[in-house]
């Protein structure tokens, strides 16, 4: 999804110009996804995108565009409108845009969509879910816990004599000269 200059969840990218006043466009990458496995073509066409919206880049050949996680982004109070740093430069790619790609900037425009979307509630809805599995993740790790504590309680168990040396199988010596007259009737009684 390519969003031009709206905020975006953890797991965008920002994408812009290097040194020139630009559009920035985000992309949102699926769960799981890291910004270096983005596939090529939507790299291209994100490249394309912000060099075709930005003032001096979409007359210039050979531009640069930065992109980097949304997390790495840092804004201060100092800041003109538009412009951000960064937490991390080593978090910072960079790929070349040699020329304008009329192909693709045409593809683009023609699938362009504007729509308006509510980003405050997106983003709940996308924190709530984080939080569903991380609860899930956590109750997993418990039962697991409990699983493997209650294992190893029985391979104690069944380690020690305790399942053997009940009272209930025992007989005091008063009972054995209870019980026998001698000890040969005793362990014929045993065999």
């Amino acid at each position: 999804m390519l969003t031009p200059r709206v905020r975006a969840a953890s797991t965008g990218s920002r994408f812009h110009v290097d040194d020139m006043s630009s559009a920035h466009v985000y992309l949102r990458l699926p769960d799981g996804c890291d910004i270096k496995d983005i596939p090529a073509d939507a790299l291209e066409d994100c490249a394309q995108l912000v060099k075709q919206n930005s003032i001096q880049g979409c007359k210039t050949n050979n531009v640069t565009i930065v992109y980097t996680p949304w997390s790495n982004l840092k804004k201060t109070a100092g800041m003109e409108i538009g412009q951000v740093g960064f937490h991390d430069q080593s978090l910072v790619l960079k790929v070349k845009v040699d020329r304008k790609n009329n192909e693709i900037i045409n593809r683009l425009e023609k699938t362009r969509q504007e729509r308006y979307p509510d980003l405050a509630a997106e983003k709940e809805v996308y924190l709530s879910q984080v939080r569903q599995a991380k609860r899930a993740e956590e109750r997993a790790a418990r039962a697991a816990e409990k699983a493997a504590k209650e294992e190893r309680k029985k391979q104690e168990d069944m380690k020690s004599y305790k399942h053997i040396m009940k009272d209930e199988f025992m007989l005091s010596n008063k009972e054995v000269k209870e019980k026998y007259q001698s000890v040969e009737e005793m362990e014929e009684d045993f065999m």
